[in-house]
């Protein structure tokens, strides 16, 4: 029984230690990322035609988009293997959410930790997305980094300093409820 204690030891202070350095990297900006002023964040109260909402992506140039009106039904975090749109997704950033796209030709196994991510963070939204300019781009409300890799460590002091964030228009609203998952 003593031996099983030390490896389950080892590897629960190990996990302690990397929440850790996560919290201590989230603490402060985060090397890289785009912070831009959202001017508005009117809900768009008839049907929005795909890409028609004029979101923050549009007036910047950035994508996705990461603020701006939006279409007033939220869309339900989780992990999605086809692409969302913009106008329900920016309503999930509003509410606090984390959103990560990743070029469709990425590996499966940079997909599968995005899911293992998701699965731990209930304000996380995952989806491909055409023409990134990087392989991996994670977005909260008028905040965007571009990342190389999943496993680049500051995907997770992101998502630990943004998921219902200070930058969050409407902290505790849902990311659920709404349409997709």
């Amino acid at each position: 029984m003593v031996a099983l204690a030390v490896p389950v030891t080892l590897v629960l202070a190990d996990a302690e230690r990397r929440n850790g350095e996560v919290a201590a990297a989230a603490s402060e900006p985060i090397e890289g990322e785009q912070v831009v002023e959202v001017p508005s964040a009117a809900h768009v109260t008839t049907d929005v035609p795909d890409g028609a909402a004029p979101t923050v992506a549009v007036a910047e140039g950035r994508l996705p988009p990461l603020g701006g009106d939006h279409d007033p039904t939220v869309q339900n975090c989780g992990v999605y293997v086809e692409p969302v749109r913009d106008e329900n997704a920016v309503h999930s950033l509003e509410h606090g959410a984390v959103w990560i796209t990743y070029r469709p030709d990425i590996d499966a196994g940079q997909v599968q930790r995005l899911g293992e991510l998701a699965a731990a963070e209930p304000y996380l939204l995952v989806s491909p997305y055409e023409d990134l300019t990087a392989p991996v781009v994670a977005t909260a409300w008028g905040v965007q980094l571009e990342l190389d890799s999943v496993a680049d460590e500051r995907l997770e002091a992101f998502i630990e300093r943004y998921a219902q964030g200070e930058q969050t228009p409407e902290p505790g609203a849902p990311c659920s409820g709404g349409i997709g998952g």
